[in-house]
C-alpha cells in the first residue's frame, strides 16, 4: 500500500533513495506504462503494445518486459539487462501529485513532487541523498524532477495519440502463441497492437495530419517494435537452458 507525501526539505532532509534494480524493489513486472514521446528509446529494447484499463476502459501504451505476470526478463543478478529503462520504472518511488493553487483560480491545481514513504527504496541509511545539507535539491533529485516532467508531458501528449488511434480504428487485439525450447507453451493475450493494414490504407491527408500532430512516427515505431518479442523469447529460452 502506498503512502504518498509531498516532498519537502523540512520533512525529508535526511531522505535517501536506493537506485539498485531488482525484485526486492518492485521491478519484477511484466510490463510498464510508456508513452509516444518515449517510443524511440523504448522500441530499441522492448515491444510496445497497448492495454485497456479495466476500471476506466481507456487505453494506454506499455513496454512489454516479460511473457508472464510478475516476471521481468530483463532483471538479472547484476541489475537490469537493457540499455534503456522506462521512465515510469526509473521514477520510483516518486510521483507527480497535484495541490490546489488558489492564486491561479479556485479550481486550478499545481503539480508537486510526491514520494511513497512506504516504498522500500525510501530510507535514511543508504542510496542517493535527496537534499543537500543546505536544503538544496541534489543532482539526483533534479534528475528525478526532470524524469517526472517528461512523464507528465508524455502522458498529456498520449491523450491525443490514443484518441487518434481510436478515431481511425488503429488498435486491434491479438493473441500470440509461443512455444519455448523445452516444449512449454505461452500465450500472450490481453494486449492490443497497431492495426498495420489499416495504418497503411490511410489517405494522404490523414497521414499528413497525424504527422503534424507528432503521432505518425510513434505509430510506426510501435509496429516495428513487435520484432522485440523475439528478444523476450530468447531471454526466456536462455533461462530454461540454464
Amino acid at each position: 500500500m502506498s503512502n504518498y507525501a509531498v516532498l519537502s526539505k523540512d520533512h525529508h532532509g535526511d531522505l535517501k533513495v536506493i537506485t539498485d534494480r531488482g525484485q526486492a524493489y518492485g521491478d519484477n513486472v511484466m510490463h510498464s506504462m510508456t508513452f509516444a514521446l518515449e517510443f524511440r528509446d523504448i522500441q530499441s529494447c522492448y515491444p510496445i503494445f497497448f492495454c485497456k484499463d479495466t476500471e476506466t476502459g481507456t487505453f494506454y501504451s506499455t513496454a512489454l518486459l516479460g511473457l508472464e505476470q510478475d516476471h521481468n526478463l530483463f532483471l538479472s543478478d547484476t541489475g537490469w539487462d537493457a540499455t534503456y529503462i522506462p521512465l515510469t520504472v526509473r521514477r520510483q518511488p516518486f510521483l507527480i501529485g497535484f495541490q490546489p493553487a488558489p492564486e491561479n483560480g479556485e479550481t486550478d491545481k499545481k503539480p508537486v513532487v510526491s514520494i511513497d514513504m512506504d516504498h522500500n527504496r525510501a530510507n535514511k541509511e543508504s542510496g542517493e541523498q535527496v537534499f543537500e545539507s543546505n536544503g538544496e535539491p541534489t543532482q539526483f533529485l533534479q534528475s528525478t524532477i526532470n524524469i517526472l516532467e517528461n512523464i507528465h508531458r508524455g502522458l498529456e501528449h498520449n491523450k491525443g495519440f490514443i484518441a487518434a488511434l481510436i478515431k481511425h480504428e488503429l488498435l486491434e487485439s491479438f493473441k500470440l502463441d509461443i512455444t519455448l525450447n523445452d516444449g512449454s507453451k505461452h500465450q500472450l493475450q490481453g494486449f492490443y497492437t497497431i492495426a498495420e493494414e489499416k495504418l497503411h490504407k490511410l489517405d494522404g491527408q490523414t497521414l499528413g495530419e497525424l504527422n503534424v500532430d507528432g503521432y505518425l512516427q510513434p505509430m510506426f515505431m510501435a509496429v516495428a517494435s513487435f520484432a522485440r518479442v523475439r528478444t523476450l523469447i530468447d531471454k526466456k529460452n536462455a533461462l530454461l537452458d540454464g
